[in-house]
């Protein structure tokens, strides 16, 4: 009896370390999901969305990322306080029509973010070809410090190194924008900063592609990725804990 107990509290705990060890924590200690990784390209697919951590730049730290679902996931990222982009954690959907075609498509989330580093909370939306990126910035910060300011590409600079907007104030998809054009050497990027920020909108995406067409910026395009996540410059935390994103809620509905 005392050997059958012996097995079964040693079963009883090698399952609990094995299930720990496949459960995320996140920076607070507090268990989240159903899947993570901190390996820098790790995905995950889930009700039709592609979850991605996308460690992607250099001089990059630590990131872990957890997802309980494709609407519901995040990181926790220890990036240092430096220049460039380190990553861009984020939940895609494809959706693959043309923009002509398109009845509708829009998209909404629920975000909680850190109150120090330098980031966007921000959509990715690309045509099929990944030849046009249009980036929608919801909330975004930079460092106090001056370092690891985030800022958009532009083809148009002030005297001062800041970038030059072609619209301001522009009433589009609900939401207020000054709009940047610029080319990132790959392809051609629109960057719509939100006037004042949130953590929680929805955004007609059709509407915005289609004013984008109406300037002549590109055609009938094919709608390709509509992703939505977190692009890092720095995430260092008080005495280097890192920091913690958190996507509450992201849907994109089309048809």
């Amino acid at each position: 009896m005392k050997k059958l107990l012996g097995v079964l509290l040693i079963t009883a705990l090698f399952t609990a370390c094995k299930k720990n060890d496949a459960e995320p924590v996140s920076a607070s200690g507090q268990v989240k999901a159903n899947w993570s990784s901190s390996a820098q390209y790790a995905s995950w697919q889930n009700g039709g969305y592609t979850v991605y951590n996308n460690i992607w730049g250099s001089g990059a730290g630590s990131q872990s990322i957890w997802a309980n679902s494709y609407s519901n996931w995040g990181i926790w990222a220890n990036h240092p306080n430096t220049g460039g982009i380190k990553s861009y954690p984020n939940s895609t959907r494809y959706v693959g029509v043309a923009l002509g075609s398109l009845n509708s498509c829009t998209s909404s989330f629920n975000v909680t973010m850190p109150s120090s580093g330098a980031w966007e909370a921000a959509y990715d939306i690309w045509d099929s070809n990944n030849l046009y990126e249009t980036m929608l910035w919801m909330n975004y910060t930079g460092n106090t410090d001056g370092s690891g300011n985030v800022k958009p590409i532009s083809y148009n600079w002030s005297a001062a190194g800041n970038p030059v907007p072609v619209y301001t104030n522009l009433s589009i998809g609900g939401h207020t924008w000054n709009v940047f054009r610029g080319n990132n050497g790959s392809n051609d990027v629109f960057s719509f900063l939100r006037t004042s920020k949130t953590n929680s909108a929805t955004v007609d995406v059709k509407a915005i592609q289609n004013w984008i067409k109406g300037q002549g910026w590109f055609g009938n395009i094919t709608l390709g990725n509509v992703q939505f996540g977190f692009e890092i410059t720095s995430s260092y935390g008080t005495n280097g804990a890192g920091l913690d994103f958190t996507t509450n809620s992201y849907s994109v509905s089309y048809n």
